[in-house]
């Protein structure tokens, strides 16, 4: 069997599972396998499979086949042209939280020049995409990063590392152990478990961290305690960035507004908060 014999059924297989990325999927369980690129394996198509090999990458299909996500079978997930590491403590980084990133940037480029570092504060880290990120795009922000699991902080950490990020990371239930010292932030950015348990959802959200995904009370209540904290971290003509289903969107503006933060924009999942009286 052929590189192209096994991808050509693999994506039958994967489509038959009624899985939309079933080409793709297939491309990267082999890669992964060969710890080779996708595009080398293009080039290689007609490149025998040896027996023992075929073996071990059916095993890796049987996984997605079961709806496992590809990201917790490779142990790895792109986000923002980066590669982080993944494992089942953490969510699955996704294409609409980098959103919140491009609206990072701009906030930053639209504040005026100042002498000390602008501060930024990443609750509920997870792998860290968000602040790792933040700190990597716009190298002049001091950013920390915090999350309940020690678990998740672990991956954080690594992911970090690897990237040569110079983050500070921090275990705390949203704000509660945050010291004194994170007062007066400039950002704060939150992709808090936000996932009604009534609405449908995919079958590879069996395989995520519960602690990650779901929220009572309509999926909100981590969202608004985490908005009910920040007045008093946030500085004056600070912004709180936070994802969301977008059909939460109005009641979390309502709230913020509960809570001295005015809207600022809406963009895909994210939504802006701004505290209501400016510094300058």
């Amino acid at each position: 069997m052929t590189y192209r014999t096994w991808l050509l059924a693999a994506s039958d297989n994967l489509r038959s599972a009624e899985i939309t990325t079933a080409r793709l999927d297939a491309e990267l369980l082999l890669a992964h396998h060969l710890s080779v690129t996708r595009t080398w394996l293009h080039a290689h198509a007609d490149d025998p499979l040896r027996v023992d090999a075929l073996q071990l990458v059916n095993a890796l299909l049987a996984r997605r086949l079961a709806r496992e996500p590809i990201a917790y079978i490779t142990g790895r997930k792109e986000f923002f042209g980066r590669e982080f590491v993944v494992t089942p403590d953490v969510l699955v980084p996704r294409p609409e939280s980098e959103t919140m990133i491009e609206l990072l940037a701009e906030l930053c480029a639209g504040r005026p020049p100042q002498h000390t570092p602008l501060r930024l504060h990443d609750v509920g880290t997870g792998s860290g995409c968000l602040g790792i990120t933040a700190k990597l795009e716009i190298p002049q922000l001091d950013v920390t990063l915090s999350d309940i699991s020690p678990d998740a902080l672990a991956v954080a950490r690594q992911n970090a590392v690897t990237l040569q990020a110079q983050v500070t990371l921090i275990e705390s239930d949203l704000l509660h152990n945050l010291p004194l010292s994170t007062d007066s932030l400039d950002f704060m950015l939150a992709n808090l478990p936000y996932v009604n348990r009534s609405w449908e959802t995919a079958p590879e959200l069996s395989y995520e961290p519960e602690l990650a995904l779901y929220a009572e009370d309509h999926g909100l209540r981590l969202i608004n305690k985490l908005i009910g904290q920040t007045n008093i971290r946030i500085a004056a003509n600070g912004y709180l960035l936070l994802e969301a289903d977008p059909d939460q969107h109005q009641a979390i503006i309502q709230s913020g507004t509960q809570n001295g933060l005015t809207l600022e924009t809406v963009r895909g999942y994210i939504v802006v908060l701004r505290k209501s009286y400016s510094l300058y």
